[in-house]
């Protein structure tokens, strides 16, 4: 890109990160018209965008992380979700876009504190940095033209792996009509039985789960522990995730007990 702008942390020029609002609503752009990320401005911390809420259904893998990265800062849904309602847990955010930084105030994200770190660094390099680190990684970097290539290279997913806890698990955003690749290349990471990918009704989104460790169980014991981390207003807002996502395990572990 030509002209002036915002550098990314290895100079490369970036369109803009632009604030706008309608009515109630607040919104990430980079081009006019895409959203990248949306907020009420009367509950910041709700999360309106469905993905969003399946994401964050990771913990029925670890209910009670103790460090959780989290790749692209946006509008800081996820921060602020977890922020409030998963106390305890240490966040640890990497983000690429400095102008997308600086209007985290506007989004209502809090500032670094002993809970909350903000990075401004290349996704794919702050990941290879923290091998064995996080119990949660979740992933969700994309720029105007969508995921960028440095997030999704077999290098990158093996970073992600290795940048896991004992026990951990990574949920990554897919979007576009055909997230095949994506999700082969976490398969031959991981391995075929430690991804499970579910697609998002009324929405080009599907969520990508990869985990080491074992497979939970997806049953009522299963999803109280999520439950039971999370304040009362974060159980009734992730509850339709951690149910689907739960089912989704139980089906496919009768599909495997019936081979």
């Amino acid at each position: 890109m030509r002209g002036t702008g915002p550098l990314d942390p290895d100079g490369k020029r970036l369109p803009p990160a632009r604030l706008h609002r309608h009515g109630e609503y607040v919104s990430l752009q980079f081009r006019r018209g895409q959203t990248q990320s949306r907020m009420r401005g009367d509950a910041p911390e709700r999360l309106l965008i469905d993905y969003t809420r399946t994401m964050l259904a990771a913990l029925l893998w670890q209910p009670r992380p103790a460090h959780i990265g989290i790749v692209g800062l946006g509008g800081g849904s996820q921060v602020k979700f977890l922020h409030r309602h998963v106390p305890g847990t240490r966040l640890e955010v990497v983000e690429n876009h400095p102008g997308v930084i600086e209007l985290r105030r506007e989004f209502g994200i809090p500032d670094d504190d002993g809970r909350l770190q903000v990075v401004f660094d290349d996704g794919a390099r702050f990941v290879a940095a923290r091998p064995g680190r996080y119990d949660l990684l979740l992933i969700d970097g994309y720029d105007a033209g969508g995921i960028p290539e440095a997030l999704s290279t077999p290098a990158f997913h093996t970073a992600c792996r290795e940048a896991l806890a004992p026990g951990g698990v990574m949920a990554t955003n897919l979007h576009g009509d055909d997230p095949s690749h994506h999700v082969e290349r976490l398969r031959a990471t991981f391995g075929r039985d430690r991804v499970l990918v579910l697609a998002e009704p009324k929405m080009s989104n599907r969520v990508a789960f990869a985990w080491i460790g074992a497979t939970p169980a997806g049953d009522a014991a299963t999803v109280e522990a999520a439950r039971a981390a999370l304040g009362e207003q974060g159980r009734r807002e992730l509850a339709p995730a951690l149910e689907r996502v739960a089912g989704a395990l139980r089906q496919r572990r009768k599909a495997e007990c019936a081979n």
